[in-house]
């Protein structure tokens, strides 16, 4: 299991949402043109076809779902943790949220312009469906 540093307010409940989603959202990022256009015409019945790997995936391109893993991670986590207090992404949202990546890992100081993008991604991705299966 890959090792991630996490913010102060990550809790071991994210890591489980986190493993539950990570491999939905890969697939959604691979086939939707790395996530900037929403498939909104997939339903449960394909994403669970392929993650299964029951159904063919289109060619990975560039970023690579693993290299922005980190950030897509951090942005789904903020959801969970911060959704009902900031239920619209907004400016002062963003500055926590630009703090928080910047003091999780001093190394990536600088990155949160670079990261931005996919950490939105993260926040923004919803899959209500995956939930209710997973949660029975």
């Amino acid at each position: 299991m890959k090792q991630y540093n996490n913010p102060i307010w990550w809790e071991p409940d994210n890591d489980f949402a986190w493993d539950h989603v990570k491999l939905v959202m890969k697939r959604d990022w691979e086939q939707t043109n790395h996530g900037k256009k929403p498939n909104t015409t997939r339903n449960i019945g394909q994403a669970v076809k392929q993650t299964s790997g029951m159904e063919a995936i289109p060619p990975l391109g560039r970023p690579a779902f693993e290299q922005l893993e980190p950030a897509f991670r951090f942005g789904y986590g903020a959801r969970l943790k911060f959704g009902r207090e900031y239920p619209e992404w907004d400016g002062d949202f963003e500055i926590r949220l630009a703090e928080d990546w910047r003091t999780m890992d001093p190394t990536r100081k600088e990155s949160w312009e670079q990261d931005r993008e996919a950490i939105r991604y993260g926040w923004d991705y919803e899959l209500k469906d995956l939930q209710e299966v997973v949660n029975g």
